[in-house]
């Protein structure tokens, strides 16, 4: 199979805490979902391409099957359980070896008896080699012989491995293409960041309710728009840091700031309809740390366009969340599909505006410019402050290297300048601009 091609998907199912979300950090070779004791952590289907014999597969970890939802959002994580399954080219059906056959597992079981797909039967929590009197009775489930594994110390993956590539019957031979843009959707509890992922994916591929923090995981959904292939992150909605409680949300918080680092372009999305919070001021204070390229996404615009005017939102954002102020605005409503598709093509812009480069002469003549205009106030005991020699050293986000002859001229006031000036001289003026000051060396400037 070329790259490129849908890979062959591999669900991992079975009741709730028989250790589906450690089984696919283990295949995967990386932690993608939240392990945690409390049953019923994994809600949204959770996915990612998996090394399977020589080739790959989508992998898939799914919710806890028969779980009763705290949040009563039990529905909604059967639906997901259902789309995975749906999906799947290959089950794999993982068990708890040391609790023994349960009737949940009956109940798992049942649903999957009828698909007419390979299934491979897998007993997890198997710390010991030999445990066959208690994994025998799972021979009862009608799916053969378990291969006994330990996901958290490594005993039988290399024969699950085996067994998941025998049943597919030959894997593709190459891993697949990266997305070319990752955008991160981030904001806080209930702004609406799952319905605006599920409007660009077509489908409900992650769980939305008005219950906050349905989303636990950071989950990556990738999608093909107008040929495209671009890979969603919809992330934990997050909320002030002394109000996070239990490890849950705690790793919740951070797979979201993980997110944030590992996008190429971050969405902060905002909620109309209340005012912007200490959440949304934290996120903002992140994606500036980071240089990440940024847009702010205001949802729910329909809730509050007879309130403020475009104008009059836009200067309320600049004031709240100064350290964006360059950062572009998006107004939306994600239940309603309005302005979904245009917010993606605005990230696509700011995706290839942080990757351009100005050559090393353009780059001298615009600080000429600059300096001709207003250079940086001379300071008593300093020298005549001059710039020697400019070049830009990177991008994504775009460094630029200023050799100078002394840097007590060129204070954070007039960095500010700068970079404010260069944002409307040069082709990249709405994604973060890193400057790095140098001392000169006796080189540069020759």
């Amino acid at each position: 199979m070329m790259a490129g091609m849908a890979l062959p998907v591999v669900a991992i199912v079975g009741r709730p805490n028989v250790g589906k979300s450690s089984l696919l950090n283990r295949l995967v070779g990386h932690r993608i979902s939240i392990v945690d004791p409390t049953p019923g952590v994994t809600r949204d289907r959770v996915s990612a391409p998996c090394p399977i014999g020589e080739g790959y597969v989508e992998l898939v970890d799914t919710g806890g099957m028969g779980i009763e939802d705290a949040d009563e959002l039990t529905e909604h994580v059967e639906n997901q359980i259902a789309y995975g399954i749906a999906e799947a080219n290959l089950i794999v059906f993982l068990v708890d070896a040391r609790e023994g056959l349960m009737p949940l597992d009956r109940h798992v079981a049942e649903k999957l008896r009828p698909l007419g797909i390979p299934i491979v039967l897998a007993a997890n929590k198997v710390d010991e080699i030999e445990m066959t009197a208690e994994t025998a009775e799972l021979n009862a489930l009608g799916f053969g012989e378990p291969i006994n594994i330990s996901a958290h110390h490594a005993i039988g993956i290399e024969e699950l491995i085996d067994a998941i590539a025998a049943g597919l019957g030959g894997t593709p031979a190459e891993r697949p293409d990266d997305a070319a843009m990752k955008l991160a959707v981030v904001g806080k509890r209930n702004a609406g960041k799952s319905t605006f992922i599920n409007a660009l994916a077509g489908e409900e591929r992650v769980i939305v309710s008005e219950t906050p923090g349905t989303t636990r995981d950071s989950v990556d959904v990738t999608v093909q728009i107008d040929g495209r292939k671009l890979c969603l992150i919809d992330t934990a909605g997050v909320r002030k840091r002394r109000k996070i409680s239990g490890d849950i949300e705690f790793y919740s918080y951070r797979r979201a700031l993980r997110s944030i680092r590992r996008a190429d372009v971050v969405a902060l999305m905002v909620d109309a309809s209340v005012p912007v919070g200490k959440a949304d001021k934290d996120l903002a204070r992140q994606i500036a740390e980071e240089f990440k390229p940024v847009l702010l996404v205001v949802n729910k615009w329909d809730l509050a366009r007879n309130v403020a005017s475009t104008d009059d939102y836009a200067e309320y954002l600049a004031k709240v969340l100064p350290e964006l102020s360059f950062a572009p605005i998006s107004l939306t409503s994600a239940t309603e599909g309005v302005n979904v598709r245009e917010t993606v093509g605005l990230a696509e812009q700011l995706f290839d505006q942080a990757r351009h480069r100005v050559g090393t002469g353009e780059m001298n003549r615009v600080f000429e410019e600059i300096m001709a205009q207003r250079g940086p106030s001379h300071k008593t005991g300093t020298k005549p402050p001059k710039v020697l020699y400019v070049s830009q050293v990177a991008t994504a986000p775009p460094t630029i290297v200023v050799f100078v002859n002394d840097l007590r001229s060129f204070d954070r006031n007039y960095q500010r300048y700068l970079i404010n000036q260069l944002r409307e001289r040069l082709p990249y003026g709405e994604v973060p601009i890193r400057l790095i000051f140098r001392p000169r060396t006796g080189k540069e400037g020759r």
